[in-house]
């Protein structure tokens, strides 16, 4: 399960890759860690025109679930999920790379993938919701109206396996694969479930909770 990405993009480069056409996100910094429940850049479409924006990482959890913000989504046949799988509530999810903790002793290990060394741009296939509630960090959460995110899961490809074999984020590389995800009728859009071709990703790191090498968008 993915918990921690790396958005070593400006904001700028985001804006290019991603064909932005309404910039919303303020001052966005380069982020070499992103956790659950931190506001991250994520792109939806508005009115015809794509808009650049921050959320929440994390959805409620289902009914009778538990209390954890859901970080990654893999049952999309899940009627609790279906209801947010329309195009008004799927987003692009911007990175350069992406962890997954490798099963070693005495501790697990951050392992970093990415599309090259150099870090190309990619995106998680992802949804979004709005929502009212505490959300943020323990010490400074924040009450009120917030717009949460979260992401697809799908089977691990070759080289994430042998690290994390459950599962992998659903990770589109193409402009194609972009407007598929935001302006697709479902069961189209959900064709894009599905592992990234073996060979496609590299381990760029290794041991650390962050990716502080800078990327190079795609």
């Amino acid at each position: 399960m993915c918990n921690l990405y790396s958005v070593h993009l400006t904001q700028a480069d985001i804006r290019r890759v991603f064909d932005v056409e309404h910039d919303l996100a303020g001052n966005l910094p380069v982020m070499p860690a992103v956790f659950p429940d931190q506001l991250a850049p994520v792109v939806r479409l508005r009115d015809g025109g794509r808009e650049l924006l921050r959320m929440r990482w994390g959805f409620p959890p289902p009914p009778k679930v538990g209390n954890h913000p859901v970080t990654n989504v893999r049952n999309t046949a899940s009627p609790f999920w279906r209801a947010w799988l329309k195009p008004e509530f799927r987003v692009l999810v911007p990175l350069t790379s992406f962890c997954e903790y490798e099963d070693t002793k005495p501790r697990k290990t951050p392992t970093w993938f990415a599309l090259a060394d150099d870090r190309p741009a990619f995106a998680f296939a992802g949804i979004w919701r709005p929502w009212k509630g505490a959300r943020g960090p323990k010490a400074d959460a924040a009450e009120g109206e917030h717009q949460l995110f979260s992401f697809l899961t799908t089977d691990a490809n070759a080289e994430v396996a042998p690290v994390h074999p459950k599962a992998m984020p659903v990770i589109l590389t193409t402009p194609e694969d972009y407007a598929t995800w935001l302006t697709a009728p479902i069961e189209e859009a959900l064709k894009l479930q599905r592992p990234l071709a073996d060979g496609a990703l590299t381990i760029v790191a290794r041991g650390e909770r962050s990716d502080e090498r800078p990327g190079e968008a795609a």
